[in-house]
């Protein structure tokens, strides 16, 4: 009897585990060390000039981040939002290329176009779990 109670006890423990390695591997996982607003990233993925405030006219805005701890192949989802009128603008999903790194997501508006001067968001999610939220501003 006290090795068929052993036996559901370890079973129970390998059930544990498998199931929260599945859904862990559904949502990925990383770790954001940082995360800025920049005007533009350089050859070697370092932001150029961070800033919270743009001018008017701006067409370009990247989001850089650097990260730790990821689950090879996680996709970020950038969510932008126009905050000023709640609009949402455009979701972009950033796939984890290596367990630590960085790169940027850019948010980029069609040639004729400018962003409007207001309030925007970018929200950095894995699944449905908020990893950063960054304010930026058009004036």
């Amino acid at each position: 009897m006290k090795l068929l109670n052993i036996l559901v006890l370890l079973f129970t423990i390998f059930a544990a585990a498998i199931l929260s390695s599945c859904s862990s591997s559904k949502d990925g996982r990383v770790d954001i060390v940082d995360a800025k607003i920049v005007t533009a990233i350089d050859e070697k993925l370092m932001p150029m000039k961070v800033t919270d405030t743009f001018p008017a006219g701006t067409t370009k805005i990247c989001c850089w981040i650097k990260w730790k701890n990821a689950r090879i192949n996680t996709q970020i989802i950038s969510k932008w939002h126009y905050v000023t009128d709640d609009v949402h603008i455009d979701n972009y999903i950033f796939t984890i290329p290596k367990k630590e790194g960085m790169g940027s997501v850019t948010l980029t508006i069609p040639p004729g176009k400018n962003l409007p001067v207001g309030l925007y968001r970018v929200d950095l999610l894995v699944g449905k779990r908020l990893l950063e939220s960054l304010t930026f501003r058009v004036e």
